[in-house]
């Protein structure tokens, strides 16, 4: 019997109750630091702003032991196809922070080298403002984040979204490579 068949009762209230805690006190970051964003994103890490109290202490370096991405800084139109492959190879659930303008909609550099926005490319959860954003920014959209899990139902993951995105991510990969594989 699948977790999706059992209904809300006592029992299975707080066990979800449970297992949103234990994500969202347990957010594990790859980075995708790409650009000056990627400064502020480190230094959010660092003693004076202190990551580790939220349990995100160690930035993951392998898509497959994380469960959120920090895009921070434009994304090229060479990256984009590498941005989405590991965005896949994340385990679910998985979750996009989308730091600094350039990250959110192509900042200042309206070209045909930049992506206009890592939603293109990958579903965004959480989208921090700035111009390179300060890890005060940053360290917002994670609690952000953080309540978003806490509030959000455990078996349900954007699944027209993702299906949608999957198609748009296939798509887009190959007219940004110019249909080369």
């Amino acid at each position: 019997m699948p977790l999706e068949d059992l209904s809300y009762n006592f029992l299975t209230g707080n066990i979800e109750k449970l297992v949103q805690w234990a994500r969202q006190a347990s957010l594990w970051p790859a980075t995708f630091g790409l650009a000056c964003c990627a400064i502020e994103m480190m230094s959010s890490g660092a003693a004076d702003f202190d990551l580790a109290r939220f349990g995100m202490e160690v930035f993951r370096a392998s898509p497959r032991q994380a469960d959120l991405m920090i895009v921070a800084g434009r994304v090229s139109q060479k990256m984009a196809p590498v941005l989405r492959q590991v965005y896949d190879q994340m385990m679910e659930p998985k979750w996009v922070i989308a730091m600094g303008v350039c990250a959110s909609t192509g900042g200042m550099f309206n070209n045909y080298a930049v992506v206009q926005g890592v939603d293109q490319i990958v579903p965004v959860d959480i989208y921090a403002p700035g111009c390179p954003p300060g890890p005060e920014t940053l360290m917002h959209a994670i609690l952000t984040l953080h309540e978003q899990i806490r509030t959000g139902e455990i078996l349900r993951r954007r699944r027209e979204v993702e299906k949608s995105y999957h198609q748009i991510g296939q798509s887009a990969a190959s007219r940004i490579v110019g249909g080369a594989e």
